[in-house]
């Protein structure tokens, strides 16, 4: 049986979900993107009323570096496979998140880039670490955040640090992103996990029933009239571009893009 990078596990009230991939900071590959769809339908689907809280975490003191880039030259240069990657793998993984009736807590820590910010921003709520750094500087790789992903992230983290993370490559601190709403606490990095672990065991004390009922109306709340039809058309139009393939080969090749 191949080894899995994205793990459930269950401790009386609460499932820990853990990203791993070593020695990439726990980069998102295409496999890890379809386990976490896995772990996320099967909580929904399980007939477990004693499962209170969802604890999403990353192994090795880091939460999630973005992509698996080393991946990308396979199938980001067509069209198809670029969509499909995206609106099947990657939003539907995204989506089983969202999907979650139970608490979801991001713990925090190292790297939250790319992938990782997308992750955390479908979590209910976010504790960091005081070292921890957020960003999504694709832009750097010649191309864009997908446009559910994009609009997924710009509602958690607000529209002025959206537009840095996209437009000029920002990465931010924790208390910076504090500041703007997306995490409840920015702490020191050696508490998270047991902050993470203490608010977990508050959520699962609490009637279950309530915490459901509050997560149907939040799923409401973010549901807006915006039609992504016409977007989704020609999202992924630069999938043969050459800025496109120089970014990636860049960032492989470990030298600076000439865009």
């Amino acid at each position: 049986m191949d080894e899995r990078h994205v793990s459930l596990r269950r401790e009386g009230a609460v499932a820990f979900v853990t990203l791993s991939n070593a020695g990439r900071l726990n980069a998102m590959t295409r496999g890890m993107w379809r386990e976490l769809r896995a772990v996320f339908d099967g909580i929904r689907q399980a007939v477990d009323t004693e499962l209170r809280c969802v604890v999403v975490r990353g192994e090795g003191g880091a939460f999630c570096a973005g992509g698996d880039i080393s991946e990308y030259p396979s199938f980001r240069f067509d069209e198809a496979s670029l969509r499909e990657f995206h609106e099947n793998e990657v939003w539907g993984a995204l989506q089983a998140m969202l999907d979650c009736p139970l608490p979801v807590v991001a713990q925090i820590e190292g790297a939250c880039m790319g992938a990782g910010i997308e992750i955390a921003s479908c979590c209910d709520i976010r504790l960091a670490g005081a070292s921890a750094k957020f960003g999504a500087p694709i832009a750097k790789l010649g191309f864009p955040m997908a446009p559910r992903e994009a609009a997924l992230v710009h509602g958690a983290i607000g529209d002025v640090l959206a537009r840095d993370m996209l437009l000029a490559a920002g990465v931010h601190g924790a208390q910076r992103l504090y500041d703007a709403g997306f995490l409840l606490h920015v702490l020191p990095d050696n508490e998270v996990a047991a902050a993470a672990r203490a608010h977990a065991a508050r959520i699962a004390a609490l009637a279950p029933q309530a915490a459901r009922l509050h997560k149907r109306t939040f799923a409401m709340l973010k549901a807006g009239a915006h039609s992504t039809e016409n977007l989704l058309a020609t999202a992924y139009d630069y999938a043969d571009s050459a800025e496109h393939r120089e970014g990636i080969d860049a960032f492989l090749a470990k030298r600076t893009p000439n865009f």
